[in-house]
């Protein structure tokens, strides 16, 4: 640990700060802080004018020639839209650090006093020990679920199962342990999130780890990770966001170190104990329990990068908050943004050169479906069923869904979005993992 002394434009307020999840850059990061909790950062900054000095030093960590805030991100950014109000996201916001600015008493401070700390790991460990005490938004504001969700994801700490001593056991059982000490907190952090666990062919269910492909070929890329991790050609600074630990994963992906997808158990005789039934008296299979939104509460496997933000943030409106009996106005509309959102990722991650800007959103759909099927992403019945949204006589369409927004007469029916959503939702996963 040093305290330093930084130039405040050398400091970074973190684009991948667990308050919001990962975003593309500083100026989305800033955004954000003000649009989750506006009340707490004006209140913050008028504290700092009335005082004029920061009363504990920004947690920062080296990244090239500048410092990337851990914590402490609302204290700079106030402080940097004090120095510079132009920055602020509205124009309402300019005017209010303009007019702060003019309150400031004595020469303001182009740098100020930061704990820097070169190692990450440590950084997450001091992250983990503090957020307490909100005070109106001039304290440390507490991390709610999601917050501390993002954490979780992001680290892979605190999550109950100990993902990388499981792996460390299932190796050494299989003796394929690297002969070097694996880090950990690093497997941990690689595996964070179960879309990532998914595509080593793990899983974690009821709380145990569990291989979801075929189990030599899951445990030859786990050893491949643990080499590359204890051989440290793989290190922290490699993995420390989830668009890095896509890329890692997605080389081993192109160098076939991945498992593919197991093959089917063959069937088995059922077993003389097993009572029969005749089909009158089967025993009904258990209900699914009541879910209010429209959005199922599963895992669908979407590892949220910085630039869906929208996306997730769209997503989670609808899988957690908005009730399809009090909103489904609300939710058919935002259905129809989260459907063109997710096709157009596709469509500029893929990327896909036969879409061009003149084509509608059904258009898009089908021709994404199609370039999906041609990549074995999609069978053909789905591809099918792609292809008679465009159809608008029936009654799950595209020409539906734009009723919804367009149409002063068209009633929003809860049922009918489940039927949506559930014809829809593939595809959408599909465009958001591409």
């Amino acid at each position: 640990m040093a305290i330093r002394k930084i130039a405040l434009g050398a400091l970074l307020v973190n684009r991948a700060n667990d308050r919001h999840g990962e975003l593309e850059n500083e100026t989305a990061a800033i955004a954000q802080l003000f649009a989750s909790q506006e009340q707490h950062m004006r209140n913050l900054a008028k504290d700092l004018v009335a005082k004029g000095e920061v009363f504990e030093p920004p947690l920062v960590f080296p990244d090239g020639d500048k410092f990337v805030v851990a914590d402490g991100n609302r204290r700079t950014t106030c402080l940097k839209l004090l120095s510079m109000p132009r920055r602020a996201p509205t124009v309402e916001l300019q005017q209010f650090f303009a007019e702060l600015r003019r309150q400031w008493r004595g020469r303001f401070p182009d740098k100020i006093e930061c704990r820097v700390e070169t190692d990450r790991d440590r950084v997450d460990d001091i992250l983990f020990r503090r957020h307490t005490g909100v005070q109106g938004g001039i304290g440390q504001s507490n991390w709610n679920d999601r917050m501390k969700n993002n954490f979780v994801i992001r680290t892979g700490k605190g999550n109950g199962l100990h993902v990388a001593d499981e792996i460390e056991a299932r190796l050494a059982s299989a003796k394929m342990l690297p002969s070097r000490k694996i880090p950990r907190s690093n497997m941990n952090r690689l595996l964070s999130a179960e879309s990532l666990r998914n595509r080593l062919g793990l899983s974690v269910r009821k709380g145990k780890l569990e291989f979801i492909r075929e189990e030599q070929a899951t445990l030859r890329a786990l050893e491949r990770v643990a080499s590359d991790l204890a051989t440290r050609k793989v290190t922290l600074e490699d993995i420390w966001d989830t668009e890095a630990k896509l890329a890692y994963i997605d080389d081993l992906d192109r160098e076939g170190i991945l498992p593919t997808v197991a093959p089917k158990p063959k069937a088995t005789p059922p077993s003389t104990s097993t009572p029969t039934y005749p089909a009158s008296q089967k025993p009904s299979p258990p209900k699914a329990a009541a879910w209010p939104h429209l959005i199922p509460n599963v895992d669908y496997g979407v590892t949220w990068t910085a630039h869906l933000q929208r996306h997730r943030e769209i997503w989670e409106e609808l899988q957690f908050k908005l009730r399809l009996s009090d909103h489904p106005n609300a939710i058919s509309v935002l259905l129809r943004v989260l459907l063109e959102l997710s096709v157009d990722n596709y469509v500029k991650e893929t990327p896909l050169s036969i879409v061009n800007e003149n084509d509608n959103l059904s258009r898009k759909a089908v021709k994404v479906a199609e370039d999906m099927y041609a990549r074995a992403m999609i069978d053909k019945k789905y591809l099918g069923v792609i292809n008679k949204l465009q159809h608008a006589e029936n009654l799950i369409s595209m020409d539906t869904l734009n009723r919804y927004v367009h149409s002063p007469n068209f009633n929003v029916s809860p049922e009918h979005l489940k039927m949506l959503w559930g014809t829809l939702s593939s595809l959408v996963v599909l465009c958001l993992t591409a």
